[in-house]
């Protein structure tokens, strides 16, 4: 992997990918500039998510049509499904197009549906662009309210991050090595390495996460079944999305672990409404366990 991203082909995909990401996490007014566009041109904009996977596979070998037309098309018809349901659902309740949806763009991530159209090493493209798919549709389109989602971090977004953090640590600690899930290691990184890790995770693991988990799913479900039963059922969700990380068969310690996590982390966003904020405490949890429990 690191020998093909610097091929000028793939580094380019790689900012076009990165780029909607980004902007949408810290400069989010930059998107109404986008309102000033025709209806058909809005919706038919994301087709342009396509691109990164042209040049990728191009600069591969590995082109096929039809995972061109999956990249292209895909987030067009999501964008035409929120149009439908911001029209028809203007209080933003939540109606079967939004979780059906986020059915496809969860299942099509966790189950690694469009996995095989990238080289070995860069199936991460795959759910970067997903994610910009959502983003797009939830945000331009649908104009989902509530969703948190400004990584403009303030101090109360790291405050509360650090508090839901340390308030299920000792669980998770306490339950992982009971399970077995969990195991000490005797070595202790360096700060450097550290500080590499949380970033990594922060950025690439808990902010897409926790967006579409607490800003759009529970964002969503609250409106319909209030807040605990809201909080539990995307925990629960978020528990099942791990049935096949770390194992061959379903890894129901992780499940049990990860829908735990998701109580904490649905409580650290629903208190400010931060994505920022849950997003800290996931990573916190998540390089913890890389490094020294896993």
């Amino acid at each position: 992997m690191p020998a093909l991203l610097f091929h000028p082909l793939v580094a380019l995909a790689a900012v076009l990918t990165l780029a909607p990401f980004f902007a949408a996490a810290f400069c989010p007014a930059a998107w109404r500039k986008l309102e000033s566009l025709s209806l058909a041109v809005r919706l038919a904009f994301p087709g342009l998510l396509g691109l990164p996977y042209l040049l990728v596979s191009v600069s591969t070998g590995l082109f096929r049509w039809r995972w061109l037309a999956v990249y292209t098309l895909l987030p067009v018809l999501i964008d035409v499904l929120l149009e439908s349901a911001r029209r028809t659902d203007p209080e933003q309740r939540g109606q079967w197009r939004d979780y059906l949806i986020l059915g496809i763009l969860g299942l099509a991530v966790d189950l690694r549906w469009f996995e095989p159209a990238w080289p070995p090493g860069l199936a991460a493209f795959n759910k970067m662009l997903l994610l910009d798919a959502g983003i797009y549709g939830f945000h331009v389109i649908r104009k989902l309210s509530g969703t948190g989602f400004d990584l403009r971090l303030r101090w109360r977004d790291l405050g509360t991050g650090f508090i839901w953090f340390a308030l299920y640590a000792p669980l998770a600690v306490v339950l992982g090595l009971a399970l077995g899930f969990l195991h000490w290691h005797a070595v202790l990184p360096s700060p450097v390495r550290a500080l590499g890790a949380f970033a990594f995770t922060f950025f690439f693991i808990a902010v897409p996460e926790e967006l579409f988990f607490r800003g759009w799913m529970q964002n969503l479900l609250e409106r319909r079944m209030g807040r605990i039963g809201s909080l539990l059922l995307t925990a629960i969700l978020f528990g099942l999305s791990h049935f096949n990380k770390r194992a061959v068969h379903f890894n129901w310690r992780y499940v049990l672990l990860a829908a735990l996590a998701g109580i904490f982390y649905g409580s650290a966003w629903r208190q400010h409404r931060r994505v920022g904020a849950s997003s800290i405490t996931h990573a916190l949890v998540d390089t913890v366990w890389s490094i020294w429990l896993r």
